[in-house]
């Protein structure tokens, strides 16, 4: 027990002064004076990937061209585009990558139902091997040569083992 302590009271103080808070990479420079706009802009940012760090939104990432898609976002909004039309614009730009949830389209239908049809196949397959385990196996019964064959074969054991 007393090992634990320090490790105890290292994990109340970091999270009592808020060092595991969550970080965002907006500096203030970036932000916009309204804060209507620049709650719009954090809303569509975490819903941009960083190109760089790739599993990134742009609100997350030290990147310079987070940095610089953020300035864009902002500018957008500033200029009175909605939010489908910056979403427009960056695909428009850099392709669907840039969204962090893919639109569903028929190029995206093995990314979106791909894991589901997987697991559903896997099932079935687990199912079938579960339910042949289980099913006893038919037997013939056997015909009189066989039985003659079997007699034969036990008598010649036993007729060996009492020879020894």
């Amino acid at each position: 027990m007393r090992r634990f302590l320090p490790l105890l009271v290292l994990v109340i103080c970091l999270t009592g002064s808020g060092a595991l808070a969550p970080v965002f990479a907006v500096q203030p420079d970036e932000m916009l004076e309204d804060p209507a706009l620049e709650s719009r802009a954090r809303g569509l940012s975490a819903h941009i990937r960083c190109l760089v760090c790739q599993n990134q939104s742009i609100d997350d990432s030290n990147a310079e061209l987070a940095a610089d898609l953020r300035i864009l976002v902002r500018e957008r909004l500033v200029a009175g585009d909605s939010d489908q039309q910056i979403l427009d614009y960056l695909v428009d730009r850099y392709g669907p990558f840039v969204l962090l949830e893919p639109p569903t389209t028929e190029s995206t239908y093995l990314l979106w139902y791909g894991p589901g049809a997987l697991l559903v196949v896997g099932g079935l397959a687990l199912a079938v091997f579960a339910w042949r385990r289980r099913r006893p196996e038919v037997t013939q019964p056997l015909t009189a040569e066989e039985h003659a064959r079997v007699k034969a074969l036990l008598d010649g054991a036993a007729d060996e083992g009492k020879e020894t």
